[in-house]
């Protein structure tokens, strides 16, 4: 019998060895380096690691240092401390430990380019601080007036047109949601309209009454509300301040008002609810500048 399996079988079994070796030996050098990089990185990701811990270590203490002393050096001013002191009356420590808070420079180059600009203006401040009298120098062709409520023996004024008058504020801090509530049950009487006759023989209990006769007079071009100080729930608050700012400066003809401290509670509540937001110009910190335009007769103090 012819051998045809014999001969059939060598012929195709080297050429399927052939054909798997040299698949295997294209492809084992390529193989072999992508062993190489996989064994390497492997390697690499714990130094990796390692390096973004410390990294993300030095880091933490250096910001757990920089806290610590910025915390040593510069304590939070009392402003801060007392921003919702209508709230918590009993943590409240001594007014006079905390005094009003100075403007910043920011704050402060606001109220100067604003009287630069309106200068010979009338000036009317609700409080004092020395950087008014700044103000007042600059306003010295026209005419300021500063009501404070701090104990100071005598305020040294460097203008024969500026006048100063200590006034005696006795409606405590405590007192403003009361207050606010009156105003809004009984808004004819608390009206902004006419307001040299309202204010003098006002029914509203925020009016303030006993201000100088040349304060209800004139007509205001610019109204700084900065006292009494309100740093307690005790201390007089500037409720009365800011309303009577309000009326004041809608009887000129185009009044600026700003308003100090409106991080607290109640400078924040008594703005918006008698300067109103839609009058509101700029802020710049704490401070807030409203433009109020005058001769109105209406019987509210915001349109919305």
């Amino acid at each position: 019998m012819p051998p045809d399996v014999i001969q059939f079988r060598p012929t195709l079994a080297p050429l399927q060895f052939s054909s798997q070796l040299t698949l295997k030996q294209r492809s084992s050098p390529r193989d072999h380096r992508q062993g190489m990089n996989l064994t390497n990185k492997k390697k690499l990701m714990p130094i990796l690691l390692l390096i973004l811990s410390i990294i993300s270590i030095l880091r933490l203490l250096s910001l757990i240092l920089r806290t610590s002393s910025s915390a040593t050096m510069s304590p939070p001013p009392s402003s801060s401390l007392f921003s919702t002191h209508n709230k918590v009356a009993k943590h409240a420590p001594d007014s006079s430990k905390h005094p009003n808070s100075t403007l910043t420079e920011k704050e402060f180059k606001v109220l100067s380019n604003l009287v630069a600009l309106k200068s010979p203006s009338n000036l009317l401040i609700f409080g004092f601080q020395p950087q008014y009298l700044t103000l007042s120098s600059m306003n010295a062709p026209g005419s300021t007036i500063f009501l404070y409520d701090d104990m100071i023996a005598k305020v040294a004024t460097n203008s024969n047109n500026t006048q100063t008058y200590k006034l005696g504020y006795n409606v405590p801090s405590k007192k403003a949601y009361n207050l606010l509530k009156h105003a809004r049950q009984n808004q004819l009487a608390c009206a902004p309209s006419y307001p040299k006759l309202l204010l003098q023989k006002s029914k509203c209990k925020l009016a303030l009454m006993n201000l100088p006769a040349e304060v209800y007079e004139k007509k205001w071009d610019i109204i700084v509300v900065d006292g009494p100080k309100g740093d307690s729930p005790e201390s007089p608050g500037r409720m009365g301040s800011i309303y009577t700012a309000s009326v004041l400066a809608r009887a000129g003809n185009v009044s600026d008002v700003v308003v100090h401290d409106v991080d607290r509670m109640i400078e924040k509540w008594f703005s918006l609810e008698f300067l109103c937001h839609e009058n509101l110009l700029c802020s710049k910190g704490k401070l807030w500048h409203f433009r109020i335009s005058g001769h109105s007769n209406s019987t509210t103090f915001c349109t919305s």
